[in-house]
């Protein structure tokens, strides 16, 4: 009885976990990663938790558990990524980690003790890359809103003729904070415990204001000033890493520095073909043929393989060139990478034709999210231990699962109407 009584723990986690922002289809490596890293006692209490942030006094009420008994086991779930605490300026709200960004970071940035950290990296893996059902779950049905977005080096901009807004500057995030902080990479710290060898140093994963807090408060990180973060944006030009952040327009705080080895998110658009799976920019790798000499080192440098040589329409006795540049511009991420790499300033980035739609703010990119992968319900009747409100949560998400409904609340001629509503409701 306490083996059968275990796996409906772990199968309750596990539909829990998939009903966050970010889908997570159950399969036996999804039960594994879950018993590797939570305890039966965790598992219970995560599956129980409401999903919006709630306050400890709030979880203890909805779970019938002692408020003296909860905030321990709160605590101790915070420090291993499963659980997030919010500090919302007078107390901290609590909520499920979904698997990014939260159990996978925070799980593959510990550090200290004797962790398993290979055995984890070798979990997430097989989860994230055995079947791709994580990424189909996601992004296959055409799902424009994810969780990040790539930033475009301002380096290789064509010219002054091309603009972009501060909330695409690496630099102008950078100086809206004061508070900043560096970890582990996540996906390079994978790597690495699965044999992989990287250029990259390690340490490389930034982040600024309230995401920094959280990450030095739960040690998962380490405090730095803005002089040390400027000196890491630095040394990622100089290694053509791809900047990405937060997929918002306001108060993005972190900066991760991705190189196409490693990054897992890059490793899924090549291996799927999704182009979304990382927002891109508001721009695109352009060439300027006058000045290409085909070397290839545009291709060599794009981290998902968006760029490649064809044979050239024709070749003369100046230049030699046999060989042109071809852009993907359905996967082109904007973040010039390959730009950096040119060595006669041929390749540049233009400004997009086709406007790309960024959240405002965290609040619109959830609920936006949310409703894509058909688990806004679980954020409006948010209690899963009352039976009225997992009916009700039944019939509203079978409601919005509709096509139709869905179309018409993303559609960008009734998608700002419905987060004024909803932002209203939650007020």
């Amino acid at each position: 009885m306490g083996h059968l009584a275990a796996k409906d723990i772990y199968r309750s986690l596990a539909a829990t976990i998939d009903g966050t922002p970010v889908r997570t289809p159950d399969s036996p490596a999804f039960q594994a990663m879950l018993r590797a890293l939570y305890t039966p006692q965790e598992a219970a209490l995560v599956s129980r938790m409401p999903y919006r942030p709630s306050t400890a006094a709030r979880i203890a009420a909805l779970c019938g558990i002692p408020p003296e008994d909860l905030v321990p086991q709160l605590e101790t779930l915070c420090g291993k990524g499963l659980v997030l605490d919010i500090w919302d300026g007078s107390t901290y709200q609590y909520m499920i980690s979904p698997i990014v960004i939260g159990i996978f970071e925070f799980t593959m940035m510990r550090t200290g003790g004797n962790l398993p950290l290979r055995q984890w990296a070798e979990l997430f893996h097989d989860y994230m890359f055995g079947d791709k059902a994580f990424f189909e779950a996601n992004f296959g049905d055409g799902q424009q809103v994810s969780i990040m977005r790539a930033l475009p080096y301002e380096q290789v901009l064509a010219g002054d003729h091309v603009e972009i807004l501060d909330y695409e500057k690496a630099s102008a995030l950078v100086e809206r904070h004061s508070v900043f902080s560096v970890g582990l990479c996540s996906c390079r710290h994978e790597k690495h415990h699965m044999g992989q060898k990287c250029r990259v140093p390690m340490e490389t994963c930034t982040s600024m204001g309230s995401g920094a807090e959280f990450l030095i408060r739960n040690k998962f990180a380490r405090r730095i000033d803005k002089a040390e973060m400027l000196d890491i944006l630095d040394r990622s030009r100089d290694f053509a890493l791809t900047l990405s952040t937060d997929n918002v327009r306001q108060d993005a705080n972190f900066i991760c520095h991705c190189c196409g080895c490693c990054c897992n998110l890059m490793q899924g658009i090549r291996e799927t073909g999704l182009g979304n799976i990382l927002v891109s920019s508001t721009c695109m790798a352009q060439i300027q043929e006058e000045r290409c000499t085909g070397c290839g080192k545009c291709a060599a440098a794009c981290p998902i393989d968006a760029i490649t040589m064809v044979p050239a329409a024709q070749t003369t006795p100046d230049t030699r060139r046999r060989r042109s540049v071809q852009v993907d511009t359905s996967l082109c991420l904007g973040c010039g990478a390959c730009a950096l790499k040119c060595p006669t300033g041929a390749m540049v980035l233009e400004k997009r034709r086709q406007r790309v739609f960024h959240p405002e703010d965290s609040f619109e990119r959830v609920i936006l999210q949310s409703l894509e992968r058909g688990t806004l319900q679980n954020l409006i009747f948010d209690n899963p231990n009352s039976r009225t409100e997992h009916f009700m949560r039944h019939l509203l998400g079978g409601f919005l699962r509709l096509s139709p409904v869905k179309r018409a609340l993303m559609s960008e001629t009734l998608r700002s109407r419905f987060l004024t509503a909803f932002r209203n409701a939650a007020l």
